[in-house]
This record gives structure tokens, C-alpha cells and sequence, in this order.
């Protein structure tokens, strides 16, 4: 008998079941089923997952739906219905529908008539539960089924319906009188099972996703409980039938599983369509528009060029990809017609073609990049052009694209959430009703791991095993987010991913509601792929949306627009930004071992940075040092072989990027690039069958070259050892060049740069506060908020950079909006209350009002922020009180007792609770006179493996016992250009322990190392002294300038800061500003001498009287 299931969750049917796809498949052909339908609730997420896995097994898959629909007669109820293809066609019909049902807003209703006109060639099946009829056979809804089967015969007349009978324990009399119904109406009866998962023991967890889903507890009363809608053999459900009576079930199933039979078309090419003018090919249309751009890209283009062009047109034609490449050159030039700033990464780099028509940048002949690995005809793949695109300006690409192929030829595809680990764990313990704490109790046991399961977690994490065996609760908590790890658990958007079709997508994919009116697809990429479309990736990168806002700065500054694409590639200022490492904020080249990197490197060119980029990552980082001591002379350069030299001389002798492996086989073996692209695949699989095959290949192409065998093997070795390691160098040099132009900016216009990278991170503190330091250290001031100057976000207000609102810990969006849109609309603030009357009512309370005055937004107007924090609570009961009557008010004003401002320490404390920094100085700036002195480090200049004395404002301490019982601790600080965690081991914490104290600022050295835990840079302590107790040891003196209000201008600083340039010594220098009454240590590269010639020049622009060295 050709038995099979026709009603099956997987786990796609989000948080409603744990068959996983591959299990149940297995399972299913394990048990002796011929068919297995898919009938995932409205979305067919898994469909041509289920499809593949199902060929694999050799068991015929059915696609099918269960759709969920408002009833015309009853309001307020969903109700179920199972949809099964019988063919190709059938299958269109459902994503059709499931298209309909997922892209409806939630507010919509979603009837039985809005699926009338996609039923050919689909198999109708009405369950008993959850179904129309299924409660009308149960006594519901009498005096409305007249008008139901009335629906039901008009819409249905044509179509196979089927009655879905199971049998279950403990429904003889429902089912029987299901069965009755149907019998009574002449619909036929179907055997189905509502498989939900494997086991029968697999009910609860199936009970807790659905509680996750809900946001609510579960009982542990149902612990033991077993479900019914487990899987069973196919024997075993022909058995449970045939006892029920119910062998026309059988039979009928067995006729349903004969009649659908999906061949679901695969990798198919579906490329659309460019629209060319009138009279081309997208062939002809695409030669002439490379032909007409190779003059205006490269001035004088030889014949190497031309040749290369030809070469790559006409591979591309016959490869089928004239239209791909129209298309994306359309997007680009889009894209630059509206001054977006543009990348595209990855190989297609080394295309001609690509760089004719301005979808790269970087020249493929200068660079020595390769075609072929990107596109050969002996390696047939869909081309892969990945856009890279800022992210502040990703939509409107989008939309612009949706525009031109139109609604449902345009969707960004999607991608699922799973329960990881730690997210099954903090899931699991909500629904077994844990608290907060306890929660993150588990959660922290596991540990950060990338993509480490909970297996691999309890058996390394001693306090998970303790947790685990702490209870039979416990240890059931912990086996049920096993049992439910690695599920989907919701559908988002791919970062980058997107389709494109001149066809309708329902054609092809089903579809869902995405953002922005652009659909979402219901596959996955590997499926979306599967199919046959063309994906293209439009990732939005920060970093070029830094670039883009800067250079938009820059032309509001300077009244030009910088061609960052024309910057020259060798400028000298830009190349020593990379030799000091100082390298904060630039791409790729953030960390301190790659800073490290580059002050060894000295690089001297474009291809120097773009060898860092290739080298530092695991594997090639052990090539590193032999790198460097080639470049410098202190290790000799060797090749393979003397004629290898032209294509590793770059690399002093190292094989360092893929291209590299292509040229050296097509060298020395006769192999065209298209085979040597396919040796470098097979040699990175490190497969012993594939390395000795294309050992063979290799050594006979070079004896017909003329090498001798054993030069052949001792090249075949030397490439086999680098293969793996190699990096795409078409990726390295465009990544390398976007890092350039960021440095390029960084040492040429600081001021618009630092603003653009900061409003970048507005949301993140840290980053803030690295950044801020960094700003600082190139002469850009960054401002405290300002009540009637800031803006959302961090921009550039003349010469500093003024903080936004939206970067004060705990300010709501809308609460900022309001605050700004009452400003536009009726000017400036005058004081705190004028501030208060005049926003909204809603927001006059001390939680929201505080942080602004903590971090100085109101100095300008007021400068005694303890003053107004005092007066704040009054005020707002006053204004709250009159109503905003301002007669009343004037009535009800405070009468205002002066009282002393904070502190400098109690200002610091606030501004970075609420900044995350500090800006009115920082706790260490009292201690700066002790750097030079003593040999002191910022910790953003120290170096991994070498020695460094810093001044550390202490803000952690955690004291642990070594399994020896000696006491150490792990100490968190941070100076006003970074943080650092120094660990104190029990030698020296002996002699310190009971001293070292949070809030207090130290003078700690040692030898910085990199922590295995987390790879962060950390200092191992070797002496740890509080800064105040070198005070009477080092001289103290120090250069204060007033600055009156009438030199509070930017011309007035420039000439301050040249003179204080030109007398460069020890001696910090500190501005009191007289107009809001605060002061500033200043960087040290501004710190003097005591010359007399310097005290002259200072009184001719301040004044004697306001220079002061004491």
C-alpha cells in the first residue's frame, strides 16, 4: 500500500513544532512511508528544503499549506484548511496563496474567497479540529451552516475535498461524529495524523514553544504528559485505521498520494532581463558602453587593455551574463548619479568590465588582479557581484531598484533567528517561571563562545554542570533547551541579500510583508539560490557611510567636493597615519595586533596596507614576522623558483594571496587561469585523493614547460602549504583602498571626519568614548550637549564637534524630537524655565530632565549645574501646578538660594554614567604631569609583548581565590583614551591588595599581553602605586591661561595653539574659560616650556595677567 502523511508541521511552522526537516525525512523513510507532505502553518519557509531533503531519501515529497482564514459566518474565529499541489502548477497556486496570507497586515481579513482563484490543481483536506465544518460537526454554529456549505459547494465545486480524519486516544465519539458529517454531506474521507514532532515524549517541549511564543508560564505539571501527534510507522498507522474502521481512509490517502506529483525545477538560470534602447542586445548595448567608458577611465589605454576588454566581453556573453552585469552597472551608476559612495568587494574586482563601467574602482591591470577569478567558462557559477553601500542610504537603492523591475520582481531575502544556546536557555527558563537573576544565571554559564551548543557548553562550563545537576528541575530545564536548540525561532531580513526577476516572484518564490513596501521572500538564500534567481548583495557598510558624510561636510565647510575616488594613493601624511598605527576609526584596522602590525611594517604603499589586510588573520598571521624582516633587509627574499620572482616580488617572495597561486600554476604548469582557479579550489579542500591528483597535473604540465620533475614537486609543495592561507587579493586591495580614503580623510580633514564617525556610533558608549579620545589627540574638541546647539546626533558646529541628544544614556526618541521641534518652531531657549514650560507636559519629570543637566546642556544658559538640579523638582510642580499660566507662575517662582557647584570629580561621575565619558576633563588629567616624567603611556599607544607604565582610574575590582587559595584580582580602569583590565597575580597583590580602590587613580606597570578569554589587549601587573605619591617626587609645575570671552573665538585659538606649538616641553597647560567658567587640561602635544620668549608671546595675546606658570 502507498502510505503516506499528509499533515506535517516542521519546525518553519515558527515556535509551533521541533521536527526538524533532515530528522523528519529520515525518520519518515526509516518508518516505511512512500510520501511525506509538508503542510506548514500559511508560510512554505521549508519547501524546497523538504523537496531536496526528500530526493535524498528517495520518498516522494508532497508541498502543502495549512492556511489559516476568518470565517464569512463566524466573527472572531480562525479556522484551518490543508492545501496539497498536485503538480507544478498546484505548487504556483499555494505560494500564491501563502503570498496573499503573508503579506496581509494584521489588520486585514483573510477569507476563503480570496484563495477562489488558486485552486486548480490543488487537493482540498478539512480537518477535523481547528476547521469550519469540523466545529459544525461538533454542534457549533448550526443556525450558520446553511450559508457555510452554501460557501463551501460554490467555491469548492471543482476542487478534490477530503474530510482529514485521524485517529487519536480519547476521540472515538468526536471522530465518529466528524465522520458522520461528512458521510451525510458525501465528502470522502482522508487518513492524516498531525504529525507535530518524532516522539511522543517530544509534547512538551512542543508545549514550551508554544508558551515561548506566547510570552507566558507553563504548569511542570505536564511534565510527564505524552502527545498524540507524534509520528508513527507507517504500520503502525495503517494498523490504527483499519481497527477504527476507517480502511476508505486508507484507501483515499492512498489515491491522494498517487495524484500529486511535484517536479520541482532547480537550478534553473533565471537571470531577468535588462531593458536595452531600442534596436541592441543587452550583447551590444553593454560592448558599447564599456567601449565608450575605457577612454574616460583610462587615459591612453593600451593594447594589454583592449585585449583584456574583448577577452571579458566575450566570456561573459557566452556565459550568459550580458544582462547581470547591465543590471548592476544600472544600479551603480544610480547609485553615483545621486553621490552615493560605492564598493563592490570580493573577486569581481579583477574584472575589466567592471571597472570600465564604475562598478569598481580599483584598475584589475595595474593591481595585477585576475579575471578568472571571478568568471571562467571552466568553472561555470552565477557571477557575484557583492555592492557594498552605505548603510544610512541602502534604501534608497532599494527603492530605486523596486521602481525600475516593479512590485513582486524585487524582494530582499530572508533569514531566520535561531535558538541559540544562551537564547534557548533564557527562553526556557522564562516559561518554567525562573526570575530575571536566575536567568542570567544560565545564560552566563554558557560560554561566550561563537556557536558553541549547549552540549559542547555543559561539558566545559563547570557552573552550567552545577546548575544542571543542582535538581530534577534544573536538569529538565536544561534538556528541554536541547531539545528545542538550533529551531528557528522568527524570520528577518538578510544584511544584504536581494532578488531580482523580470517575471512575477510568485511565480517562482513565495513572498511575505517586508519593509519599505519591498516584499520579503519566504526561502532562505540557499533555497532562493536552489531555484535559480539572481541574488545580489547590497551590504551596507558604516564605514562608507562615514566617508559619504564626511565628504558632505567637508563641501558644507569648504565649499568643494572632494572625488575621494581621485585622492592620490601615495600621499605621504596619509601612509605615516599607518606607520604610527594610529589608526582608530579606519576600516579593518581598528585592533591593537594590527596596529602592531603596521608599526613594525612601516608600510610605504597602497599594496604594503593591502598585504596587512591579507596577512592578519588566523593562518597567514604566521607569515607575519617573515614578512616584515624581508621588506626591512633582515631576512633574505627567496623564491620557489628564480622565474616565480615577477609574481611574488610584491610579496617578497610570499605567497600571500590566491591570485598568487593562479599565476604561478599558469607559469610554470602552461595552465590557463580558468584551470588554475580550479587547482586552487581543489588544493584548499586539503583532500589527500585531490592533492595527489593535482600534484599529477601539475608536474606533467611543468615537464612540458621544460622544469624538471623534481623543481615541479618542490613548487607543487611550496603552493600546497600557502593555498589554504591564501587570500583573495581582489578583496584585499578594494577593502585597503576603502581603509586609505578613510585614513586620507582622517589626517586631512579631522574635524568633518571624527563628526561623521561619531554620529556613527551614536548609540554605542564605548566606541563613543574611544573615538572622543582619539578626536582629541588630533586637535578636534568635542563639546558637551548644548539645550539650543545639539541635534539628534553628533555634527560639526564650526570648529568642535557638538554631542547629540541621542547618545545621553536613557533619552527617549521622541522625547529628543520634541525637545528639538519646539526649538525650530519658537527659537532659542532662555533657561531652564523656559525649557520646561514649553516642551510637552509629558516629559516634565526629574528622570528626564536630569541627564541633561548632569552632562551640561544647560550651561550655556546656567553654569551652576548643582543649582539647577536643586531647583528642578520645585519647577516642575510649579509649572505642573499652574497649568502653564504664566501669571501663576510668576506668582509660584522659587526663591533661589545659591548654593556651591559640584565638583570636578562629582561632574566627571555624571557625564560618564550619562556619555559613557568623560568631557570636562577626566580623573587622570590631575596626574598628566607625571607622564613625561616617569615614561607614562596612554593606553591607546600601548603595544602587545612590550612593556608600559599608565596612569588607571580604577572603577572595578574583582578579588578571586587560585586553586592554591592565594588571593589575585582582576582590576578595570581606564585612562581618557581608553579602557584596560590589568590582572594582579597573588606575588603582588600581597603587597597592594588591601590599596587598590575603586575611584582612584593609580600608576600601574607591566607587560601587556593578549587575553585568552577574550583576545582584548590586557596589562599583567608588575607594580601598582597611587599616583599621589609621586607628587612630592616629581616637579609639578603648571602653565594655566584665562581666556576672556573677547579670545573665546576661533582666531584667537588658532594663534594660541601655534604658540603653544612652537615652545613644546613638560609642563601641562590648562584654560580657564572665563564665559562659562570651566576649565581644560589640554593633550600634550600642546604642553610647553617656561621661556621667557613663550610667557612674552602668550601676554601679547591674552594678557600678562591671565598667564600664570605655578
Amino acid at each position: 500500500m502507498g502510505i503516506g502523511q499528509l499533515q506535517m508541521l516542521t519546525a518553519y511552522s515558527l515556535l509551533a513544532s521541533t521536527n526538524r526537516i533532515d530528522e523528519l525525512v529520515a525518520k519518515s523513510k526509516a518508518y516505511g512511508y512512500e510520501a511525506i507532505a509538508i503542510t506548514d502553518i500559511n508560510a512554505m519557509h521549508g519547501a524546497v528544503e523538504f523537496y531536496r531533503a526528500c530526493r535524498k531519501e528517495d520518498i516522494r515529497p508532497i508541498l502543502g499549506l495549512t492556511l489559516e482564514y476568518q470565517s464569512a459566518h463566524v466573527s472572531d474565529e480562525v479556522f484551518r484548511i490543508i492545501l496539497l499541489a498536485e503538480n507544478v502548477h498546484g505548487y504556483h497556486q499555494l505560494m500564491k496563496i501563502s503570498t496573499a496570507k503573508m503579506e496581509q497586515s494584521p489588520s486585514d481579513t483573510f477569507q476563503l474567497r480570496d484563495i477562489a482563484d488558486f485552486l486548480e490543481d490543488v487537493i482540498v483536506i478539512v480537518p477535523q479540529h481547528r476547521s469550519e465544518l469540523g466545529a459544525a460537526a461538533a454542534g457549533g454554529y448550526q443556525d450558520k451552516l446553511p450559508d457555510l456549505l452554501a460557501e463551501w459547494e460554490e467555491l469548492f465545486a471543482d476542487v478534490p475535498v477530503y474530510g482529514g480524519v485521524a485517529v487519536h486516544r480519547d476521540e472515538d465519539a468526536a471522530r465518529e461524529q466528524w465522520v458522520d458529517f461528512c458521510d451525510s454531506r458525501h465528502i470522502p474521507l482522508a487518513a492524516v495524523q498531525d504529525v507535530r514532532y518524532l516522539y511522543p515524549s517530544d509534547d512538551f517541549s512542543v508545549k514550551v514553544l508554544s508558551h515561548i511564543q506566547q510570552g507566558t508560564q507553563l504548569s511542570l505539571d505536564m511534565t510527564d504528559q505524552t502527545g498524540p501527534y507524534y509520528l508513527p510507522t507507517a504500520d503502525e498507522m495503517a494498523a490504527k485505521f483499519k481497527r477504527a474502521g476507517l480502511d476508505r481512509a486508507l484507501d483515499n490517502l492512498e489515491q491522494i498520494v498517487a495524484a500529486c506529483q511535484v517536479e520541482l525545477p532547480l537550478h534553473q538560470k533565471l537571470l531577468p532581463e535588462f531593458p536595452v534602447p531600442e534596436g541592441e542586445t543587452a550583447h551590444s548595448y553593454l560592448r558599447r558602453l564599456c567601449e565608450t567608458n575605457l577612454p574616460l577611465r583610462i587615459a591612453d589605454a593600451g593594447a594589454d587593455y583592449h585585449e583584456r576588454l574583448d577577452m571579458e566581453l566575450s566570456v561573459i556573453h557566452d556565459m550568459g551574463y550580458d544582462d547581470y552585469f547591465l543590471i548592476v552597472w544600472d544600479v551603480m551608476a544610480y547609485a553615483h548619479s545621486r553621490q552615493i559612495v560605492t564598493a563592490c568587494r570580493g573577486s569581481a574586482a579583477g574584472s575589466l568590465v567592471s571597472y570600465v563601467l564604475s562598478i569598481t574602482d580599483v584598475d584589475p591591470i595595474q593591481y595585477g588582479l585576475l579575471f578568472e577569478r571571478f568568471l571562467n567558462k571552466e568553472r561555470y557559477t552565477m557571477p557575484d557581484i557583492d555592492m557594498d553601500i552605505p548603510d544610512n542610504r541602502r534604501d534608497e537603492l532599494l527603492q530605486y531598484v523596486n521602481r525600475k523591475y516593479g512590485h513582486h520582481h524585487v524582494a530582499q531575502i530572508a533569514t531566520f533567528g535561531t535558538l541559540a544556546a544562551k537564547m534557548a536557555l533564557r527562553d526556557v527558563t522564562r516559561v518554567f517561571g525562573l526570575s530575571q537573576s536566575e536567568a542570567n544565571q544560565w545564560s552566563n554559564a554558557v560560554p561566550n563562545v561563537l556557536k558553541i551548543t549547549l552540549q559542547e557548553a555543559v561539558r566545559s562550563s563547570r557552573k552550567l554542570q552545577q546548575l544542571v545537576e543542582t535538581s530534577d528541575r534544573n536538569r529538565l530545564l536544561f534538556d528541554t533547551a536541547c531539545a528545542i536548540e538550533g529551531l528557528p525561532r522568527h524570520v528577518s531580513t538578510h544584511a544584504a541579500g536581494v532578488v531580482i526577476s523580470d517575471r512575477d516572484l510568485t511565480q517562482l518564490i513565495p513572498l511575505q510583508e517586508g519593509a519599505n513596501g519591498i516584499p520579503l521572500t519566504q526561502f532562505a538564500m540557499g533555497d532562493v539560490e536552489a531555484i535559480g534567481l539572481l541574488k545580489m548583495d547590497f551590504l551596507g557598510l558604516r564605514n562608507l557611510s562615514i566617508i559619504g558624510d564626511t565628504l558632505t561636510s567637508i563641501e558644507k565647510r569648504h565649499g568643494k567636493r572632494i572625488d575621494i575616488k581621485q585622492i592620490p594613493l601615495d600621499d605621504e601624511q596619509t601612509l605615516a597615519l599607518f606607520r604610527r598605527g594610529d589608526t582608530v576609526g579606519v576600516f579593518q584596522f581598528e585592533s591593537a595586533g594590527i596596529k602592531n602590525v603596521l608599526r613594525k611594517l612601516q608600510p610605504t604603499s597602497i599594496e604594503d596596507i593591502a598585504s596587512v589586510n591579507a596577512l592578519y588573520r588566523p593562518g597567514p598571521m604566521e607569515n607575519i614576522d617573515l614578512f616584515i624582516k624581508r621588506k626591512h633587509g633582515k631576512a633574505p627574499i627567496s623564491y620557489p623558483h628564480e622565474n616565480l620572482k615577477s609574481i611574488l616580488d610584491v610579496t617578497y617572495g610570499i605567497i600571500v594571496y590566491q591570485e598568487q597561486i593562479m599565476q604561478v600554476a599558469s607559469k610554470m604548469a602552461g595552465f590557463t587561469l580558468g584551470q588554475a582557479d580550479i587547482l586552487r579550489r581543489a588544493i584548499s579542500k586539503k583532500e589527500k585523493d585531490v592533492l595527489d591528483r593535482e600534484r599529477q597535473h601539475f608536474v606533467e604540465g611543468s615537464l612540458q614547460q621544460g622544469y624538471s620533475e623534481a623543481v615541479a614537486n618542490q613548487v607543487y609543495d611550496y603552493i600546497e602549504r600557502f593555498a589554504n592561507y591564501g587570500f583573495n587579493r581582489s578583496h584585499a586591495v578594494v577593502y585597503s583602498v576603502i581603509a586609505y580614503q578613510m585614513a586620507y580623510l582622517k589626517v586631512h580633514y579631522p574635524s568633518s571626519f571624527f563628526a561623521s564617525l561619531l554620529h556613527s556610533v551614536r548609540h554605542n558608549l564605548p566606541k563613543i568614548k574611544e573615538y572622543i579620545a582619539e578626536a582629541k589627540r588630533f586637535g578636534v574638541t568635542v563639546d558637551a550637549p548644548d539645550i539650543n546647539k545639539s541635534d539628534y546626533s553628533f555634527y560639526l558646529n564650526q570648529n568642535s564637534i557638538l554631542f547629540g541628544f541621542s547618545s545621553l544614556k536613557g533619552m527617549r526618541r521622541d522625547f529628543i524630537q520634541n525637545i528639538l521641534a519646539v526649538r525650530r518652531e519658537g527659537g532659542r531657549y532662555k533657561s531652564l524655565d523656559n525649557f520646561l514650560l514649553r516642551i510637552d507636559r509629558k516629559w516634565l519629570k526629574e528622570d528626564n530632565i536630569l541627564p541633561l543637566i548632569h552632562v551640561g546642556a544647560f550651561d550655556s544658559l546656567h553654569s551652576n549645574r548643582k543649582q539647577l538640579v536643586m531647583e528642578l523638582d520645585g519647577l516642575i510642580r510649579n509649572i505642573q501646578y499652574s497649568g502653564g499660566s504664566m501669571d501663576l507662575l510668576d506668582m509660584l517662582t522659587l526663591k533661589k538660594e545659591p548654593v556651591a557647584d559640584y565638583s570636578m570629580e562629582e561632574k566627571l561621575k555624571q557625564e560618564e554614567h550619562y556619555l559613557g565619558t568623560y568631557l570636562s576633563g577626566h580623573p587622570v588629567d590631575e596626574y598628566k604631569f607625571l607622564r613625561l616624567p616617569l615614561g607614562i603611556q596612554s593606553i591607546n599607544q600601548i603595544v602587545e609583548g612590550q612593556q608600559a607604565a599608565l596612569l588607571l582610574y580604577v572603577k572595578n575590582v574583582r578579588k578571586i581565590r587560585t586553586k592554591k587559595g592565594e588571593s589575585m584580582a582582576f582590576v578595570e580602569g581606564d585612562d581618557d583614551t581608553g579602557d584596560l583590565s590589568v590582572t594582579v597575580f597573588p606575588k603582588l597583590f600581597r603587597q597592594i591588595g588591601m590599596q587598590v580602590e575603586m575611584e582612584q587613580v593609580y600608576v600601574v606597570t607591566g607587560k601587556v599581553e593578549r587575553s585568552r578569554y577574550n583576545q582584548n589587549i590586557q596589562l599583567i601587573a608588575e607594580t601598582c602605586r597611587p599616583a599621589a605619591s609621586f607628587e612630592d617626587k616629581v616637579a609639578r609645575t603648571k602653565c594655566y591661561l584665562k581666556i576672556e570671552e573677547t579670545n573665546d573665538t576661533p582666531t584667537a585659538l588658532r594663534q594660541l595653539k601655534d604658540i603653544l606649538m612652537q615652545h613644546g616641553g613638560n609642563i601641562p597647560v590648562i584654560l580657564f574659560y572665563e564665559k562659562n567658567n570651566t576649565s581644560a587640561v589640554l593633550d600634550e602635544k600642546f604642553w610647553v616650556n617656561d621661556s621667557a620668549e613663550l610667557k612674552s608671546e602668550l601676554g601679547q595675546l591674552l594678557h600678562e595677567s591671565h598667564v600664570v606658570f605655578k
